[in-house]
């Protein structure tokens, strides 16, 4: 009973943080939101790996150097701020601490492994 109740909350626990951080994106919704203009692409990746492929209109903002670089995100306040990572897996601090400062955050599911898993267009900067 106890083992229940424990699993219970650990999945909650998990539940409430990544809903913190912002809905998660299949690569055709966020095809949907570029191709309406509704949305920025910030790709949280270091420069190396942005430089080697990256989603077209993409900023790279590496997840380390968002806190100094907020500011670049703010004349987009009124779009939806889609993060990419690698694999999906980095962007839950990054979505959360945006969504703390006010903004309209989603994340990529699977990242940009998905993304070129799915063969859409990647470009390089």
């Amino acid at each position: 009973m106890l083992v229940s109740a424990l699993l219970v909350l650990i999945y909650v626990f998990v539940f409430s943080e990544q809903k913190k951080a912002g809905k998660q994106l299949s690569v055709h919704e966020l095809t949907r939101l570029i191709n309406s203009d509704e949305a920025v692409l910030v790709d949280l990746r270091d420069s190396k790996e942005y430089a080697a492929g990256c989603i077209t209109g993409a900023i790279n903002i590496p997840s380390a150097k968002l806190d100094g670089r907020l500011s670049e995100l703010e004349k987009y306040r009124a779009k939806k701020i889609v993060l990419v990572d690698k694999i999906g897996q980095q962007s839950a601090p990054a979505g959360r601490k945006l969504r703390q400062t006010g903004y309209d955050v989603q994340r990529l599911r699977g990242g940009m492994g998905e993304w070129m898993h799915q063969s859409l267009p990647v470009v390089t900067p």
